[in-house]
């Protein structure tokens, strides 16, 4: 995880402990076993903020690909999903390959497994 993602995203979910607790654990937790790195040596095929990573939800086959945002950004229309959800909180730090077995809205356990992770375009 890129080091000044980790303050910003856990004043986040310390922000929404009380309005959604499962999300606020759970991305405090993912932060909590991350391996901190600055932006420049992070490997590119870790999620991170902005990346945009496909993944396959190995219960109903379908593969779904997102960016990776922070709630003011998040737009499920343009494919653009919050870190604050059950599933970005899961996405973010994990690597091309891996997978996770994370909970739904409705508490099932599913697996995710990430197939592509796209790093956000570099400013010139």
């Amino acid at each position: 995880m890129i080091d000044s993602e980790a303050e910003s995203l856990s004043n986040l979910a310390m922000a929404v402990e009380d309005r959604l607790p499962q999300v606020s654990a759970m991305l405090l937790g993912e932060i909590t076993r991350a391996v901190l790195h600055k932006a420049d040596r992070i490997p590119p095929d870790v999620i991170t903020m902005h990346a945009r990573a496909s993944f396959l939800d190995e219960a109903s086959g379908r593969e779904y690909s997102y960016e990776l945002v922070y709630p003011k950004d998040a737009d499920i229309a343009e494919y653009r999903i919050s870190v604050l959800t059950l599933v970005g909180a899961g996405l973010i730090g994990l690597r091309e390959g891996q997978s996770i077995l994370w909970p739904d809205r409705d508490g099932r356990e599913r697996k995710l497994s990430i197939l592509k992770v796209q790093q956000p375009a570099k400013a010139e």
